[in-house]
């Protein structure tokens, strides 16, 4: 929902840790770096030769509950407009909300 692409395929894809591709013209450190100032919120880097590529974006055990994911959502999409990547505004909060209200 907010044009970002996901690593992988869906049939090898955990659910617990979501690969997400760096939008080009992104800086991905300074990203991480204002997730985790502005938002105290932490997101993974990749390894080898993913490194700088791809974000990994956990979602298990306290973070797995439905508000922090949308508060992580929340605080990706600001994030990325302030660093000049403009997704749909809401799109990935108003996605995430249509999933955990068709699986109640």
């Amino acid at each position: 929902a907010m044009g970002l692409s996901l690593y992988g395929q869906d049939a090898y894809r955990m659910t617990n840790v979501t690969g997400v591709y760096i939008p080009d013209g992104v800086d991905g450190e300074r990203v991480r770096a204002r997730m985790r100032g502005e938002f105290e919120i932490e997101i993974g880097t990749a390894f080898g030769p993913l490194a700088g590529k791809v974000w990994r974006i956990g979602a298990m055990g306290y973070n797995a509950m439905r508000h922090k994911v949308l508060i992580t959502l929340g605080a990706l999409e600001a994030v990325l407009r302030a660093e000049g990547y403009v997704p749909p505004p809401g799109a990935a909060i108003d996605a995430a909300r249509a999933v955990y209200e068709a699986a109640s």
